[in-house]
């Protein structure tokens, strides 16, 4: 197996210490997927003083109460002594540890298979759990007991789904069973935890199974989802329920965690504002307006930070609005929402439309029209900002404005230029100043 050489070399020194030495974790399963891994860990019987003595002075006591010291700089290398966990008490660490000279009890400890493998320096592998088997079968299987696992750290749930969305893999039954059985665990793991783990599923390549497959777990933390789980449409446009129409979204989408968060909130609000008509038809009237609210209470609850939040909101609000194509609409709505988010706009059009049924798919072509619309206009230079304004707040105070009168004389010279009844000339938007707003 392929390592790095300053890996290679670590392990080595351990070694003629007279320690044992392997590369643990995700690193190694990567590689033995054909990935590329990234960063290495390693697990040795050298204790965290010996290691660091070994090591100085490029040794770090980044984790001593858990036998962690950080070897080199940049992204250095972690080496954690071999050891074995006390009681868990709050679904999540052990309220202490213990350091062993058995690699086979640290590999127990593990939550997947696949990530109890390690390999020493000459590629040997140790695989006490048949962790290189379920690699090949694309199958995840708790270590040991599964109901045991997530009650240590219920976190593993999440970290399950996240290697499930990102590698394809299938989770064994007993395991299966286990991660819903024990989902409700997931309320005393920390906010910012779990909105790690659900942004790597959400980024995931095989996220659509995930989020097929596992709705009742993410409900835990995300119930304003479960109302969505087998609502019919009753919609000619809408071969899938809701929720299956939001998976499709999701999955449709580029994986970026503003656009995959838009899609999964996008339709929160159809359950609440569903209606049929005389003819059996189901509507949705006003169904963002509905999602916002539901959308908004999701993320501070997940503690996002702001800048994604107004981002996604955004999106979420104004997915279903009409974009009508032309040169002075490209131009309102550049002015509106900024290029990045027009284009993010324009994603979240063409997911939400990919999720629809096959014959009403038909919008792909109005957004290909508005994409190159909107490179036309902007590599024209269009003005749509303030900032592209050929004046300045500066020019109008010159004129004789004071206070608010600057602003909106600014907006309005903008929506002039934008509708292009004033060129954005210098000389001609000070003289419509001096005629008409002084």
């Amino acid at each position: 197996m392929r390592m790095p050489e300053n890996v290679r070399a670590l392990l080595e020194r351990l070694e003629a210490a007279g320690y044992e030495a392997w590369c643990v974790g995700g690193a190694v399963r990567d590689a033995l997927l054909g990935l590329e891994p990234g960063d290495w860990d390693v697990a040795t019987s050298a204790p965290p003083e010996a290691v660091l003595d070994l090591f100085a002075p490029e040794a770090l006591p980044t984790g001593l109460k858990h036998g962690t010291v950080t070897v080199g700089g940049g992204r250095g290398v972690e080496v954690t002594t071999f050891r074995r966990d006390g009681e868990y008490l709050d679904n999540r660490h052990p309220d202490h540890v213990e350091f062993t000279s058995s690699l086979a009890e640290d590999l127990s400890r593990r939550d997947f298979t696949v990530n109890a493998i390690a390999v020493d320096r000459r590629g040997e592998l140790a695989d006490p759990f048949g962790g290189r088997e379920d690699l090949g079968r694309r199958v995840l299987r708790a270590v040991g007991r599964p109901e045991k696992r997530f009650e240590e750290d219920a976190l593993r749930i999440l970290r399950g789904l996240r290697f499930a969305a990102r590698l394809g893999f299938a989770i064994e039954p007993g395991t299966d069973e286990a991660v819903r059985r024990c989902a409700p665990l997931l309320k005393n793991i920390a906010p910012e935890r779990i909105q790690a783990e659900l942004t790597g599923i959400l980024c995931g390549e095989h996220v659509l199974e995930v989020l097929l497959g596992y709705p009742e777990v993410l409900g835990v933390f995300l119930p304003e989802i479960l109302p969505c789980v087998g609502f019919d449409q009753h919609s000619v446009y809408h071969c899938y329920d809701v929720w299956e129409h939001t998976a499709r979204a999701v999955a449709a989408v580029k994986p970026l965690p503003v656009l995959r968060y838009a899609m999964l909130f996008h339709d929160l609000g159809k359950p609440e504002t569903f209606s049929m008509d005389e003819e059996g038809r189901g509507h949705f009237y006003g169904h963002w307006r509905r999602s916002v609210p539901l959308a908004r209470a999701a993320m501070e609850r997940l503690r996002m930070d702001n800048r994604s939040k107004e981002t996604i909101l955004t999106l979420v609000e104004r997915h279903d609005c009409e974009l009508p194509l032309g040169e002075k609409s490209a131009r309102r709505n550049l002015a509106r929402y900024g290029e990045e988010t027009l284009r993010l706009l324009l994603e979240v059009k063409r997911a939400d439309n990919l999720a629809q049924a096959a014959a009403y798919q038909d919008r792909q072509t109005l957004i290909r029209q508005w994409e190159e619309l909107l490179e036309l206009v902007l590599a024209g230079g269009a003005c749509f900002s303030l900032k592209q304004l050929a004046v300045k707040g500066g020019d109008l105070t010159a004129l004789g404005l004071r206070g608010p009168a600057v602003g909106r004389g600014l907006a309005e010279l903008l929506e002039l230029v934008i509708d292009e009844k004033l060129p954005n000339e210098r000389g001609i938007l000070l003289e419509y100043v001096k005629e008409k707003l002084l």
